[in-house]
C-alpha cells in the first residue's frame, strides 16, 4: 500500500474559483519517503497579494512555470492507486481532483487527513495546525508555506502516526473514505 502525501499553494481557498500554484507529493510506504515531486504551477491568472507575502510565490516566479494541464499527466500518475494523504485533506484533494477533471483525469482515490488522524491518534496537543504541530512533535518544518516544505514535515508525521496506530485508526479512516463506500451513498 503506498501513501502520496500531497501539499498545494493556491491563489485563494476555494476549488472552483482559485488555481494551483505550487505542488509537491511524497510517496511514502508508510514508514519512510520513497519518491518525490514539486513544481511550481502557472496558475494563468494574478496571485493575489496577500497571497503572495503568505507563501513568497510571486507572479514573477510562475511566469514561466508550465501550467496545470501541462503537468497534469505527471501528477496523475503520482496520485493513480495511491491513498491521497495531506493535513486537511479536504483543501488538498478539492482543488487537485477539480484541476485534474478540467485537464481530463477524474481522481478517486481513498483519502487519510493528517489532522485528524493526529487528533485521534495523538490526543492533547495544544494545536493541530501543521506549523504548532511539528513544533510540538519536534519535526523540522522548512520552508512553511511553500509545498516542498510542508509535504516533507507531513510526511514525518505521517510516519510517526504510522509507527503510533496501536488501535488501527488508519485503517478505520481508510475503510470510511473509501471511493466505493462513497459511492454506495451516491446516485
Amino acid at each position: 500500500m503506498l501513501f502520496a502525501i500531497v501539499d498545494i499553494e493556491t491563489t485563494g481557498g476555494n476549488a472552483s474559483s482559485g488555481a494551483i500554484t505550487e505542488i509537491a507529493i511524497a510517496i511514502h510506504d508508510g514508514r519512510q519517503v520513497l519518491d518525490f515531486y514539486e513544481t511550481l504551477i502557472n496558475p494563468c491568472c494574478p496571485i493575489p497579494y496577500f497571497i503572495q507575502q503568505f507563501t513568497g510565490i510571486t507572479n514573477e516566479m510562475v511566469a514561466h512555470a508550465p501550467t496545470f494541464d501541462a503537468v497534469a499527466e505527471t501528477i496523475f500518475g503520482y496520485l493513480s492507486e495511491k491513498i491521497f494523504v495531506a493535513h486537511n485533506v479536504s483543501f488538498d484533494y478539492s482543488f487537485v481532483s477539480n484541476q485534474l477533471l478540467h485537464s481530463g483525469y477524474q481522481l478517486q482515490v481513498p483519502k487519510l487527513c493528517t489532522v485528524r488522524l493526529s487528533r485521534k491518534i495523538i490526543p492533547g496537543m495544544s494545536s493541530y495546525s501543521l506549523g504548532k504541530l511539528c513544533r510540538q512533535l519536534q519535526i523540522g518544518l522548512e520552508n512553511r508555506h511553500r509545498a516542498g516544505g510542508d509535504v516533507m514535515a507531513t510526511a514525518e508525521l505521517f510516519s510517526m502516526l504510522t509507527q503510533k496506530d496501536t488501535q488501527g485508526d488508519i485503517a478505520k479512516m481508510l475503510k470510511a473514505s473509501s471511493p466505493k463506500k462513497r459511492n454506495i451513498f451516491t446516485k
